[in-house]
This record gives C-alpha cells, structure tokens and sequence, in this order.
C-alpha cells in the first residue's frame, strides 16, 4: 500500500467515529461537513460555557468504562437471584465479599470483588424494545423524532481535554446501536474497534519524517484547488474531512496507538480476563485509559434469552464473570479505581414468569446495574425486587422497592463527574436541551 492510500485508509477508518450514516460522495462530505461545522459550533460553545459554572470537583473520576450487555441479562441470574421462590428458575446464589449480599452462582469471580461496587436492583424504564431501550440507557432520554440526544460518554469528552492523538471515545466489539454523539457533533462519535487481539488497521505508513511531512504538504494543494468554487465563507480546516485528515495523521505517527496493543501485557496480566474478545476488550480499556481516554464502551451481546434462559446467561455469565473481575483488581492493582467509573448493565431485565420456550421475555422493571470506582459508595446494594415482582399492566412496579430510573442515574454519573445534570444547551434547532431530565440519587454517592 502506498503513503497516500494508507493515509486515505486511515482517514476511512475514522468514519465510524464521525459518524456517517450512509455513504457520502467527496464533494457532499465537504459541504456537509463544513455546514456541520460551522451551524453546530455555537451548540458547543453553549453547552461548554453554561458547563464551565458547574460544580467542580477536584477528585471527580477521568475515565469511564461502560461494560454494555447488549440484549437484556436477566438480573435474576446475575445479581438478583431468588432461589427456591416462584421467580427464581433453577438459579443457585453465593455468598459475596458484601456481608448478606448474594448473587448468581455463575458470577463467581465478580463475587470476591462486590465489596468495591455499588449494586442498583431497582433500575426501572418504560422502555421494553431493545433499540429504543439501548438509546435510553445510553443517553438517559427516550427517543426522539425531532432529536438525536448525545450518550454519556459523548458528553464526557465534550467536557474533558482534546489533548490526545489518538481517539477519546472509544467502542470495543460494538454492535447495531453503538453510542453517538447526538446534538454534541459527529466527531464525539466513538472510535469503533473489534477483538483487541487484531492490530489497527492501515496506520503504520510506507514513508516517514520529510517524505511523509512533504506527501501531507503535496495532500493540502490538492484539497485547496478541489475547495476552491466549492466551500466558501468557512474555514477548510474545520471541514469534518479536514478534521479527519488531520486526526488520522496524529494517529499513525503516535506512539499513543500502543496503548490498543495488549500484547504488551504479560501473559500472567493477560490470561486471568479470559480468551474472549469481551475479556481483552477489559483488558485494552484499562490500557487506554492509562493513556488519558475519556470513555471506553466494551460490548458482551447475546443475552436476549427468550429460550433456553438459564443456559444462554450462564453462557454469558461464563465470559463476563472473569473479564469484569479482572478489570476491577487491575484497576484497583494500579491506582486507577478511584479515577474511573465502570458501569456494568444492559438495556432492560429479564421477566419473573419462564415462557413455555423456558426462556425470559423483556422486562424494564426492576432490572440491575452494577457500578464500581469514582466517588460511588462502595459495598452498597440500592433497591429491592421481592417474590411478587410480577408483570402487572396495573402496577408495573409492583415487587419492586426504591426504584431508579435511568435518566436518575445518569443524572448521577454526570454529577459524579462534576457535570451539573440540570444546566441546558441551545441544540441545532435552536431548542433548550437539559443535559439531562433525572434527579441526583444521593445515596449511590460517598459523602
């Protein structure tokens, strides 16, 4: 491959992190990006000086690390389970390292570490179709026609420091509905990767130095003379190819991009996540970041369990179970825990009836959500799901005692991060947007 095409490559890898939605031919992504660019400009600026007057907080975490369970785990065979009852099935639970705390018996290494976490049994929604669910929880809001809201981790690089080479918002082995940036601009889109075990694809350039300084020099009057008549009254630069190009020449002359490359683990570091594309993902997020990411999203799919519940969630379980646990003890091992947010959940729950498939259908009421590290409350299990959860059009919340709703969480995640949940921006369409609808939960917080 020559200089140019790896170069032209590398830019084509960064499309998923702007975020096109279909195919754009050269001359639309100049006048759409530059259009982009300069109509969205004033959103961030708004957003970020209405931000810059929110508490600050000079322990708030860095990095968060969202472990998504793309399909719905069903939390009675995970973190809350109810042997020998009605619901309960065939689960079997285990005592943990939180006095009178149990879980499924198939989390078994997850269980040593619960003492680091705080547990939320009580998560609720109104949403029960994974696509709409997975945007709810992502964002905090439900969805919108008029409106693309941004997900958490778009919002947390819009607010930290671009001062990396290499993306801040990144997906691991991410599915149908990955995280976007919404509103915030396509470039908070994260960076899309698959299994860490597989090198980056077209960064590593046939020149170097000069040569490669005078190809991206000989690049630049190419795109002026190809502007020229095409965009004007706006900055090229700011053109969302532009920005691309830019970033992807950062990207193949960093040594940054080692932070992707688990192989520079020991064996011993790596074995204990597990021979999984999920377990190096864990592995390649505590890598990255070490490095000064903002976010990183690792996707473990394949819990929609409509048949044969309980072996498909052990199955789950089986890959979850040593990944999640190794990725607290090595954040924990290297100082990093109190610095970073993991969030471990899935876009809704499983129901107390067994289908006659012996599978669990969707469920928004009363589902569980695991977090460990920043200035969340250690060792504390928040909400209660008791033997009369049932499925009741009525009283959808009936067995179900302190419930959290998802934008209340959020809420709580952007406060734990020193963003005030409450604050508005102006959007493209000139209309207020809260960052978020929910309610600080106090209690999820050390005080």
């Amino acid at each position: 491959m020559t200089h140019d095409q790896s170069l032209y490559a590398a830019c084509d890898s960064y499309r998923h992190w702007f975020g096109s939605q279909r195919s754009l031919s050269r001359r639309e992504a100049l006048q759409y990006g530059s259009i982009a660019a300069a109509c969205s400009g004033s959103v961030w600026t708004t957003l970020a000086e209405s931000l810059a007057h929110s508490p600050t907080n000079s322990k708030k975490p860095k990095a968060l690390i969202l472990l998504w369970l793309q399909g719905g785990p069903s939390q009675l065979e995970t973190f809350d389970p109810h042997p020998n009852s009605p619901i309960g099935g065939s689960t079997q639970a285990i005592a943990t390292s939180l006095k009178d705390l149990s879980i499924a018996k198939t989390l078994e290494q997850t269980a040593e570490i619960m003492h680091l976490g705080t547990l939320v049994r009580s998560m609720t929604s109104k949403e029960g179709d994974h696509e709409r669910a997975t945007y709810n929880m992502k964002t905090g809001w439900r969805p919108d026609p008029t409106l693309i809201h941004p997900a958490i981790g778009s919002i947390l690089c819009h607010q930290s420091k671009d001062n990396l080479e290499i993306p801040r918002h990144i997906s691991i082995q991410s599915g149908q509905w990955p995280s976007r940036g919404g509103y915030l601009g396509s470039q908070y889109d994260p960076f899309q990767l698959g299994d860490p075990k597989d090198p980056l694809p077209n960064l590593r350039s046939s020149v170097v130095g000069k040569q490669f300084q005078q190809r991206i020099d000989d690049l630049e009057i190419l795109e002026k003379g190809f502007r020229k008549g095409r965009v004007s009254n706006l900055d090229s630069d700011k053109t969302l190819h532009s920005i691309s190009t830019q970033r992807a020449v950062k990207m193949m002359s960093s040594e940054q991009i080692k932070a992707f490359d688990i192989d520079q683990e020991t064996q011993t570091t790596r074995e204990p996540f597990g021979n999984t594309p999920f377990g190096r993902g864990c592995l390649a997020a505590v890598r990255l970041i070490e490095q000064g990411v903002t976010c990183v999203e690792i996707e473990l799919s394949g819990w929609d369990s409509h048949i044969e519940n309980d072996a498909l969630q052990a199955g789950r379980c089986s890959i979850l179970d040593p990944a999640m646990a190794s990725l607290i003890r090595l954040l924990k091992d290297r100082d990093l825990l109190s610095s970073t947010v993991v969030l471990c959940t899935g876009e809704f729950g499983r129901t107390p009836r067994i289908n006659i498939a012996d599978g669990r259908d969707h469920w928004p009421n009363g589902f569980s959500s695991v977090i460990f590290g920043g200035p969340f409350r250690s060792g504390y299990v928040h909400g209660q799901t008791t033997h009369e959860l049932v499925e009741s059009a009525d009283d959808p919340l009936k067995g179900v005692k302190d419930p959290v709703r998802i934008e209340d969480l959020h809420a709580t995640l952007l406060h734990a991060f020193g963003i005030d949940p409450s604050i508005e921006s102006i959007t493209p369409i000139g209309r207020p947007m809260a960052v978020s609808q929910g309610s600080i939960i106090k209690e999820l917080l050390d005080s």
